[in-house]
Parts: C-alpha cells; sequence; structure tokens
C-alpha cells in the first residue's frame, strides 16, 4: 500500500512561508519525518502562489530530493509546472492528477505517458464534482477508455473517489467506499484518496480519520493521500493489511511493533 505524504504543501500557512523564506532545513526536516514515519511517497505540492509555482516547485523537488531517498508525488493543477517537476525527479514519480475532464486528459496524459509514471485520477468529469457512486463511476470509466487510447497500463492508474466531508453528506462516504471496492474487483487500477476530507469541520478528526481509513482498506483501498505523523494513522495501515491478508505472516505488523511504531 503506498502512503503519499501530504506535508509538504505551500498552501499550508508554516510551509508557504518556509518555501518564500527558502528555508532548506524546514522542508528537509518535513520529508525526513514523514519518510520515518512510514511514507512511501513525498507529495511536493508548490502551489502557494501560481505566478511562482514553477520556480518554488523545481526549488522544493531539489531540497526533498537530498533529504529523502523516496520517489515523489507531483501535485499541481498546472501542466507546466508538473512537466517542469518531470525533468527533475530521480525515481519514477506519481502525478497528481487528471480527471476526465477533456482538456485535463489531453495535457496530462501525455505526461505520464512519456515519462512513464504512475498518475492519481479523480472521479470528476467537465459535468463538475460528482454527487453519487454513479457518477464517479462514469468519470472513471471515461478516463479508463482515454489511458487505453494513451497506452497508459490500467495499473498506473490510482483512481480518487473524492472524498467529502461526512458532515455535508453522510451518503457520499458510502459512495466512496463503493467506488473504492468497484476499481478493487472490476479493474486492474488502485485507489487512493485525500483521506482528511472526510472528517473537515468536525472534533476529534484523528478518530474519523483512521475510521474511515480501516473501512477503505476493508473495501480495497490500497494508498492513502494522509500525515503519516499524525497519531495512530500508520498503525491503522498496517493493523488493516494486515488483517485483510495483504501482509504475509504480519510481518510488517510485527517487524513495526518490534521498532516501537504502533502506539
Amino acid at each position: 500500500m503506498i502512503v503519499i505524504a501530504e506535508r509538504i504543501n505551500a498552501t499550508r500557512k508554516r510551509i508557504g512561508k518556509a518555501v518564500a523564506d527558502r528555508d532548506a532545513a524546514f522542508i528537509a526536516k518535513e520529508a525526513r519525518d514523514q519518510a520515518d514515519a512510514g511514507a512511501t511517497h513525498i507529495d511536493c505540492n508548490a502551489g502557494r502562489k501560481p505566478e511562482r509555482e514553477i520556480e518554488d516547485l523545481k526549488w522544493m523537488i531539489g531540497i526533498v530530493q537530498e533529504a529523502v531517498d523516496l520517489p515523489l508525488c507531483i501535485d499541481s493543477p498546472n501542466a507546466a509546472a508538473i512537466t517542469a517537476g518531470l525533468k527533475l525527479v530521480k525515481k519514477v514519480p506519481i502525478i497528481n492528477s487528471v480527471t476526465a475532464e477533456k482538456a485535463k486528459i489531453e495535457q496530462v496524459m501525455p505526461l505520464a505517458r512519456d515519462h512513464e509514471s504512475q498518475l492519481v485520477a479523480l472521479c470528476m468529469s467537465d459535468a463538475g464534482m460528482p454527487a453519487s457512486k454513479e457518477d464517479r463511476l462514469t468519470a472513471l470509466k471515461m478516463i479508463l477508455e482515454a489511458a487505453a487510447k494513451y497506452n497508459i497500463a490500467e495499473e498506473r492508474l490510482y483512481f480518487d473517489p473524492l472524498i467529502v466531508p461526512v458532515s455535508t453528506n453522510a451518503a457520499e462516504a458510502i459512495a466512496a467506499m463503493e467506488t473504492v471496492r468497484y476499481v478493487a474487483t472490476q479493474t486492474k487500477a488502485h485507489t487512493t484518496c485525500g483521506l482528511s476530507n472526510i472528517s473537515f469541520g468536525l472534533p476529534n478528526r484523528n478518530v474519523l480519520n483512521r475510521t474511515y481509513l480501516a473501512m477503505l482498506i476493508a473495501a480495497g483501498l490500497d494508498g492513502v493521500i494522509m500525515d503519516p505523523t499524525e497519531p495512530h494513522m500508520m498503525a491503522t495501515v498496517l493493523a488493516g493489511r494486515a488483517l485483510m491478508g495483504r501482509d504475509e505472516w504480519c510481518m510488517e505488523y510485527i517487524q513495526a511493533g518490534r521498532a516501537e511504531k504502533l502506539d
């Protein structure tokens, strides 16, 4: 299961300030802390100011790659910024993201094809945010068709069912889980999600985040965008994998316990 560490996002106040100040030590520590917590990929989002995004992203990637030996997730809605980032990565990256929107497909899928990257695919189309499982599956199937045309294998896609706050519409939490289950059982693709959206605006967010994560893993989730340093989150990942038979002989869980990483 991939864990895309989300903390290095310049829209967050402290990260944005560090990027503006070119505080390399701060960004490097964020990368190391997330790697030490169990991240498999480090998300790099430089969307602080659109006019500076490319320059900021290139700086950010350089710092992160010096700090940790993990692949990156290049996180931007800007195809030019993604292109600039792809030229600098040392390991096969993940591009975040594409949608079923025609313009997005035409801009981003050639980049994923040419750089043989993995690709986060949001289950939305030109119609806008999905309002049901059916809306999500319609967009998903459009993306699968487009990926085939660009010779991008299903296995390189990570579908994001688009998590929305459970406080606004509990049915959407169920629709997202059903979408994950569909991908896991009906395609060769993978799934991921921006997990913390589920608890937005509610108290004790960690409880909701880790409970929903366990439910999603049971539905077939095999990737997550989250803060791996948040208490109990990586323990939930490891426990979920063990309970779903995805951790042979529970060795990952046992090793984490021996390293005192389950507390």
